[in-house]
């Protein structure tokens, strides 16, 4: 597995260095035939440090997880439990995956885009001008995604294991498009275009 250890503020020891690839090896061959990347990234935040770990596991499996303490190690172990945890959450549907990849149909391709909120103009609209909502118009990051054929439960899985608030994916079952999200009460929602005919 090829791992990238940076730090933003913060000066990585070659210890410290060692200690996370071994680390990050031992989770991943317990629970991966192979994975294939994982970057880690320490950074300071006042009177604390704070890690965070991306994994790459595999075709469409990426696993997220954040720690924070009072030294760079404990931020990494509390980061690096976060995603053992996860993973023995879903230990035999991810060793599953893993064996199957290879099987399944290939993902769509689609673009992901970030929109950043146009700035409101300092100058107030002519009397009677309708003021309209805020426009998000200016693009601030494209990056290539992938929509998976997943079963609910898998999508729901993977939303989890990458720390996401939302997940697209085509349904294996329907095979139409269907969006799992974290709900502000902190259940998941599930959108099923199918169910509405």
């Amino acid at each position: 597995m090829h791992i990238t250890v940076s730090g933003k503020q913060v000066e990585m020891s070659d210890a410290l260095r060692a200690r996370v690839a071994q680390h990050l090896d031992t989770i991943a061959g317990k629970y991966f035939d192979t994975a294939l990347e994982a970057h880690v990234t320490f950074s300071r935040a006042r009177s604390f440090f704070t890690c965070d770990i991306n994994v790459h596991a595999g075709r469409g499996l990426m696993l997220r997880g954040e720690g924070e303490a009072a030294d760079a190690n404990s931020a990494f172990d509390d980061a690096a439990e976060h995603i053992a945890k996860r993973l023995r959450r879903y230990r035999r549907r991810v060793n599953e995956h893993s064996r199957d990849a290879a099987n399944k149909e290939r993902p769509q391709a689609a673009r992901q885009y970030i929109l950043r909120q146009e700035e409101e103009e300092a100058v107030p609209p002519p009397q009677g001008t309708v003021m309209q909502a805020a426009t998000y118009a200016t693009v601030i990051a494209e990056t290539p995604a992938e929509i998976a054929s997943l079963t609910v439960g898998d999508a729901v899985m993977r939303m989890d294991l990458a720390d996401q608030p939302v997940m697209m994916f085509r349904n294996s079952a329907t095979r139409e498009l269907n969006v799992v999200y974290r709900r502000s009460d902190g259940h998941i929602g599930w959108i099923d275009p199918t169910a509405a005919g």
